[in-house]
């Protein structure tokens, strides 16, 4: 048998003594780590479901996770190569005009981006369909959408600012026709054949697709188109960004990249300040919402020498029978290292099946609350007011969909490792306490 069997189960009978006073410790510590864990865990998972949303239609909407400015249109076999690059997984040409859109109904006007895309933009790029929700056309399919010279497709927020719906007729002027020297606007009449929402406020109220064809009319000063990749990683884009350089080095002269100034970016330097303010974001939350672990912690750190104390007699006998300090010890922190388990272990099932079903959690606890205002305001005013229905999530304040989560396995192990770590290092050091008792001076009395 080996001589440290017996510290685990003098350990589970240190836990399970329903009569000590370390017990109720004990229990309350299980509680307030699996409460903690529980909290941390479904807050960073919320974050994650806005952050990653966010950054979702950023990526697959706007600025893809590689780009090349300034990329001469003329080149296509340059372009074929770097599609058949391992890491690609769609590459995509396009050009920007700014201007004003008004809708030809009521006159009113707002200024928009408009995105020249090839008419088959859906079918290459998987990732902007799914994106893309469409809550208007008069077109059958997501591919017809800018398959017209004439036809546009604009965000949600921009159709209601100029008062358009699927079918009407709007109109465009270009930034450089605002500021050109000539007295009569050239104006591009277009059909919108349909109306997206992306989820990002900004591309639904300043934005509008329509073909490449026409976008390269409009803007006629320029012959260069900017080329949008995307990656089965996006992660790897150090390594894309290297090769497509390579590539356009190897396939066009140096003063074509030097008269174009062709630039290749990443995702990570397009949108830097942006996705590092949600970084920082997500991190602070963790040092905020982890400050459960360090009140937690203590009580534990309390709790164990509180029960060394009471265990004084006991602990002098172990010593008394040969039982070093190291074993002693262990005791405490095997005692502290089940209280980090289950407490954990217990806060993260419940934390993950709650995740896992946000929506459904939010609208039980909406329910509730709103029961018992109604209860409150009969008991109070006799009747029942309009306004006591309670919401955490209102879709005329917030600008989504509904509430969602993102589980991360890193954020878990995490998570997991600061509820059990908590526990087991406040009963070992609270274990210190056990080299100052002398056996002989403990059992002198006895």
């Amino acid at each position: 048998m080996s001589k440290f069997n017996w510290v685990g189960f003098v350990a589970c009978r240190y836990t399970s003594n329903k009569a000590s006073r370390s017990s109720a410790s004990s229990t309350l510590a299980i509680l307030e780590i699996a409460v903690g864990v529980l909290a941390l865990t479904v807050i960073i998972a919320v974050m994650n479901g806005f952050q990653l949303g966010y950054i979702e239609s950023i990526l697959e909407v706007s600025s893809y996770y590689v780009r090349v400015d300034n990329f001469p249109a003329d080149n296509t076999d340059v372009i074929d190569k770097i599609k058949k690059l391992s890491g690609v997984r769609s590459v995509v040409s396009f050009k920007e005009t700014e201007g004003i859109m008004r809708g030809l109904i009521n006159g009113a006007q707002s200024p928009v981006v408009l995105r020249g895309l090839p008419s088959s933009v859906f079918s290459i790029d998987e990732g902007m369909k799914d994106q893309l929700k469409i809550v208007d056309s008069v077109v059958q399919s997501k591919d017809d959408m800018i398959a017209t010279t004439n036809a546009i497709l604009l965000g949600s927020e921009l159709a209601r600012m100029i008062g358009v719906d699927a079918g009407d007729a709007v109109e465009f002027i270009s930034m450089a026709d605002l500021f050109s020297s000539d007295e009569e606007l050239q104006n591009s009449s277009f059909i919108v054949t349909g109306i997206f929402k992306s989820g990002y406020y900004q591309y639904d109220l300043n934005w509008g697709f329509i073909n490449l064809n026409t976008a390269l009319d409009i803007e006629s000063a320029g012959e260069t188109l900017t080329l949008g990749i995307k990656l089965l990683n996006r992660y790897q884009d150090l390594k894309a960004v290297s090769e497509i350089r390579g590539i356009i080095n190897a396939e066009l002269s140096e003063e074509t990249i030097q008269k174009n100034n062709i630039a290749v970016s990443s995702w990570r330097d397009y949108n830097k300040a942006f996705f590092g303010a949600l970084r920082t974001e997500k991190l602070l939350m963790f040092v905020l919402v982890g400050l459960i672990f360090i009140v937690v912690a203590l009580n534990i750190f309390q709790a164990q020498r509180r029960s060394v104390l009471e265990r004084s007699e006991e602990i002098g006998l172990l010593r008394a029978v040969g039982a070093s300090d190291f074993q002693v010890r262990c005791i405490f922190t095997f005692n502290g290292i089940l209280i980090g388990f289950i407490g954990a272990s217990s806060g993260m099932a419940l934390a993950l099946l709650i995740s896992t079903h946000i929506q459904k959690f939010f609208s039980l606890i909406e329910t509730i609350v709103s029961l018992l205002m109604r209860c409150i305001y009969r008991v109070a005013y006799g009747s029942i007011a309009s306004g006591a229905d309670f919401a955490i999530f209102n879709r005329k304040i917030f600008y989504l969909d509904g509430i969602t989560s993102r589980i991360m396995t890193s954020d878990i192990i995490i998570i997991y490792l600061f509820g059990l770590l908590s526990a087991v290092f406040a009963a070992w050091f609270a274990s210190k306490r056990i080299a100052r008792i002398n056996p002989a001076d403990v059992l002198r009395y006895e």
